[in-house]
């Protein structure tokens, strides 16, 4: 047995990061398997109920937070790390090898800081692309992503009465939502990640319209 570990949602302003760990044969995953990128969201969500219903295919999936992500005494690729290790420490068995996908530029360092995170002994390649490359990690990619997704439309389901977009800092949606959130309320929605430079943007244009208005 193998494994792939991938995340997504480490770029967005709002909701969480997830990340996903597949271990199971390669051969026994579906046809058609890519990383995420290139599936659209119905193909998506096919593949993942095909890889949940599979009892050959282990996954796990890990979330990390908006207040973690803005833990001042973290940072992101620390993050993706913990979110890998995390999801992988779900399927992980001492002695069995797998791929990473690298969520540093120095992809060797990033594979050993994941192994050092996990209880099992395991063999760790990190690589870039390996979403692409490798099966087990396009399944893991697909995985992170229709969590994510899910998590996206959880969040719109909070704040029915506006369109909070996808979550990304160049989604207009996102940022009219964030301004008129700070409008109304004065502070940030708890789903926003505060230390984004899009959060505190934000907040200072609202700070000085209201500086304005005396």
């Amino acid at each position: 047995m193998q494994f792939g570990v991938d995340e997504a949602g480490k770029g967005p302003v709002l909701g969480s990061m997830f990340a996903a760990a597949v271990r199971a044969d390669p051969g026994a995953l579906p046809d058609g398997i890519d990383d995420s990128k290139n599936l659209t969201p119905g193909r998506r969500e096919e593949l993942a109920a095909q890889l949940r219903a599979d009892e050959r295919v282990q996954i796990a999936v890990a979330e990390i937070p908006p207040a973690r992500i803005d833990d001042p005494e973290t940072d992101m690729n620390t993050l993706t790390v913990a979110a890998q290790a995390e999801a992988l420490d779900g399927v992980a068995r001492d002695g069995e090898a797998g791929v990473v996908d690298a969520g540093d530029t120095d992809a060797e360092r990033f594979g050993r800081r994941v192994a050092d995170r996990i209880g099992a002994d395991v063999s760790i390649t990190a690589e870039h692309g390996a979403d692409e490359a490798y099966a087990l990690v396009g399944a893991a990619s697909v995985l992170a992503k229709v969590a994510r997704d899910a998590h996206v439309t959880d969040l719109a389901a909070e704040y029915p009465d506006t369109d909070v977009g996808s979550g990304y800092p160049s989604d207009p949606a996102t940022r009219t939502f964030l301004r008129e959130y700070v409008a109304e309320h004065g502070d940030l929605p708890p789903c926003a990640r505060r230390s984004w430079s899009t959060s505190q943007d934000v907040l200072a244009a609202a700070e000085q319209s209201a500086l304005s208005e005396f």
